[in-house]
């Protein structure tokens, strides 16, 4: 990528930079456990792929055995084991990738059952998919090996089978878009730099699931030029091959569902179909079932096809799984649970499904400035608000995708001290030199000051009665030389004196005036 030479071009450049730097290092646990929970499930659904297509394939090697198919069935048996081997060669290759990004990105999860301990310690590194993918080019070797598979599976097909199949076949490298991030609109550039690790893992077993998905549309379709229906039906198995294994609640999914051994002139119906969807009349043996994506998490959908025959009707049962993301989003306080008046409280707000730049903010009765997932929230009033997560959609319109209720609260009250003692000993040259009282807040992460503005001050000298009291009070500051009184005892203040400063009031960030509980109570030695 060439450098830009006007300098306010570099500079432009270098705040976006820095920009998704923070915004990637600001993930929230919410979203990294979402892609980790996908990453072992696509895992698990790559492996019930993976064991109905070693049963096609098999199929077709037995079929080769039985009498007078050898001649017949051979061509395609060759193929087949061309397309086993080139997809598990494949699924190898983006293991070694898995394995690589993990390494990368600081070694394998030591805690936790054996699921996780394969996933990575730092799921929320972003600089090893960078790295390895866009930096080293490694997703260039990536997008092509992608490219040359799909080509092969489509030509391990007969000719006028491939226009058929190839809408149908996940495997595919979807072109990248220029935009201000990416202005060549580079395929790595787009779909890996900063990637979390975890994410990248997801993508990759999505990858794998496309490998297996189409794996499973070739044999099938294999399994069905070798004319199986001069197998035995009770060899026969029912397939459902669905387009995508991910999808967004509200996105569409699709699938094939089909019988590996069928004849041309009969259409095959399903039966009992449970987990949503419908099913269309079956074209070349092929049904296919579509559903609007709902609810969240791993969706089974299940039924029977059923085929007539010469000899009666032949049924099988399937079933496929898909996985459903949600288009919710979160929000992370950056320092508290809560919202304080009077200062200024920082959030992060993410959407799973839409970009940064469409995800605002909104929340009745406060103050909220900030862009492009980071907001800084103004609250004057204790109480509860209604916090709202709005996003562009796709289709233009914003609407609510996520919200919570926040409680807003005072500033805690400050401790009141000389010399950071409220009770208890002092040296008498030490309290001397002493200004003024001050107040301030323990184990409070936000930047909040208070000034007190008033107290009384007594001394009780040492077998004397008390001298006071004496009284502060000043709405700039309050200094033990303001009074001069205050100020005459302080310096008569010997060892065995003690000192007494009671009814401290303080102003905060808030503005208002509180009596802070307790006393300064000072022995001097």
């Amino acid at each position: 990528m060439s450098i830009p030479k006007e300098p306010r071009q570099i500079m432009i450049n270098l705040m976006y930079l820095v920009l998704t730097a923070l915004l990637a290092l600001n993930v929230s646990n919410e979203i990294l456990h979402a892609f980790q929970t996908l990453s072992l499930s696509i895992d698990k659904s790559n492996v019930s792929i993976d064991q109905k297509n070693t049963d096609v394939y098999n199929a077709i090697k037995e079929n080769e055995k039985a009498p007078g198919q050898a001649e017949k069935v051979k061509p395609y048996r060759e193929k087949a084991d061309e397309v086993v081997k080139q997809a598990d060669d494949m699924v190898a290759y983006l293991n070694s990738w898995k394995k690589k990004i993990i390494v990368e990105a600081g070694g394998y999860n030591k805690e936790g059952d054996e699921d996780e301990k394969a996933l990575p310690a730092r799921p929320d590194n972003i600089d090893a998919t960078t790295l390895l993918l866009v930096e080293k080019k490694g997703g260039d070797e990536l997008k092509q090996r992608i490219s040359s598979l799909r080509q092969f599976l489509l030509e391990a097909v007969r000719p006028q089978d491939t226009a058929a199949i190839s809408p149908l076949m996940p495997l595919r490298v979807v072109p990248s878009r220029k935009n201000d991030h990416n202005p060549t609109g580079d395929w790595s550039v787009e779909n890996f730099e900063h990637m979390p690790s975890i994410a990248a893992l997801a993508l990759f077993s999505k990858y794998q699931n496309d490998v297996r998905s189409s794996e499973a549309l070739v044999l099938n379709r294999l399994f069905e030029e070798a004319h199986l229906k001069d197998i035995k039906f009770d060899t026969i198995g029912a397939v459902a091959v669905p387009k995508t294994s991910y999808a967004l609640e509200g996105d569409k999914v699709e699938a094939s569902i089909l019988l590996a051994a069928f004849n041309k002139a009969q259409k095959p119906e399903i039966k009992g179909l449970s987990g949503g969807g419908s099913t269309k009349p079956a074209i070349n043996g092929i049904i296919p079932w579509e559903t609007v994506a709902h609810g969240t998490g791993l969706q089974t959908v299940r039924g029977r096809i059923e085929l007539q025959t010469e000899s009666g009707p032949v049924s099988r049962e399937w079933k496929f799984e898909y996985m459903v993301g949600t288009t919710g989003a979160s929000m992370q306080l950056d320092k508290m649970n809560v919202f304080y008046i009077g200062v200024d409280n920082p959030v992060t707000v993410a959407a799973a499904g839409y970009s940064v730049e469409d995800v605002s903010l909104s929340i009745p009765g406060a103050v909220v400035t900030g862009a492009k997932g980071h907001y800084v929230i103004r609250v004057d009033k204790p109480g509860n608000v209604d916090v709202a997560i709005n996003a562009k959609t796709k289709d233009g319109p914003v609407k609510k995708v996520g919200g919570m209720p926040i409680r807003v609260k005072r500033i805690p009250n400050p401790i009141a001290s000389v010399n950071n003692v409220t009770s208890g000993g002092i040296s008498a040259a030490l309290f001397r030199a002493q200004i003024a009282p001050a107040a301030r807040l323990d184990n409070f992460d936000f930047d909040a000051k208070f000034t007190i503005v008033s107290f009384s001050y007594m001394t009780l000298p040492k077998g004397k009665d008390i001298l006071g009291p004496y009284v502060v009070n000043n709405r700039n500051g309050c200094r033990f030389t303001d009074n001069q009184d205050i100020q005459k005892a302080m310096q008569r203040a010997r060892a065995g004196d003690r000192v007494f400063i009671e009814e401290i009031k303080a102003v905060g960030p808030d503005g208002q005036t509180r009596t802070l509980p307790g006393a300064i109570n000072l022995s001097l030695n």
